[in-house]
């Protein structure tokens, strides 16, 4: 009672208990969930900035981060050159006390969020994945819930690394050589839509690129940038409703016709 509107950030699961308890007296609801968001990197990528990009995109925060771009789909020439600087760049950050201003990566949430990350790790050996780099626990004077980098590559569309949210450090590498349909194809291969990054330095395919991804937000050339006037949301399993702008105030507003006699 007395409750208009309810908005949720947080898991997808989350999300469709609350939907559920909603529909009972009919709230108006808007989610943010889950996100598994796709760096798409093209042959003729600034490649350099490409390899940061998907480095901040998926180690930013832990990976702990409802965008966080935790797959990379890479056009097949110019995958070992790609993955190489991203493997040379992850082994630098070192996880370490979040108080030091050296520290690259901090801990995870919780030893449940810990043991979680390590079993998608687990998985991703398991069923075939390749395992670059990281891949253990890394705690910090014996202590902490610590993951190192990890990186995975020669991942299918059907292992669980590219299928689930892990929400933690790990980013799944998978390839494609069939240009802007199949890496769209690929990067809309999940039940999620939150959102998704382009780098080619070609404007018009990424633009094409961008088009075909169903996700909420595209960064292009970029990746994890925000503006208090461009809203934030996603597609399928990733939510509805929007945060930020104007899309985000009309969410919590209601319409309302008056029609007036004056005769």
């Amino acid at each position: 009672a007395g409750v208009d509107k309810i908005a949720f950030t947080g898991s997808t699961e989350v999300g469709i208990g609350i939907m559920k308890m909603a529909a009972a007296t009919v709230k108006k609801v808007s989610l943010e969930l889950g996100g598994k968001s796709p760096n798409i990197v093209f042959a003729d990528a600034d490649l350099d900035a490409a390899s940061r990009g998907a480095l901040s995109g998926i180690f930013y925060g832990k990976g702990e981060v409802c965008a966080a771009g935790s797959r990379l789909i890479v056009e097949k020439s110019v995958q070992d050159e790609l993955q190489g600087r991203i493997i040379e760049r992850a082994k630098k950050m070192v996880p370490g006390d979040p108080l030091n201003p050296k520290t690259r990566l901090g801990s995870l949430v919780s030893r449940t969020q810990m043991e979680r990350v390590l079993g998608h790790i687990a998985s991703g050996k398991t069923e075939g994945a390749t395992l670059l780099t990281g891949g253990e626990r890394a705690p910090v004077n014996g202590k902490g819930y610590f993951v190192q980098p990890t990186v995975f590559s020669d991942v299918d569309r059907g292992m669980t690394i590219a299928r689930e949210e892990i929400f933690g450090p790990v980013l799944a590498i998978m390839s494609f050589e069939g240009g802007v349909d199949e890496a769209a194809e690929l990067a809309n291969a999940t039940i999620y839509g939150l959102a998704a990054g382009i780098w080619s330095r070609d404007i018009k395919k990424a633009l094409r690129a961008a088009r075909a991804v169903r996700a909420g937000t595209v960064w292009i050339n970029t990746y994890n940038m925000y503006d208090a006037a461009s809203p934030f949301g996603g597609y399928k399993q990733s939510g509805f409703g929007r945060d930020l702008g104007a899309h985000a105030l009309e969410g919590y507003m209601q319409v309302k016709s008056v029609w007036v006699d004056l005769s």
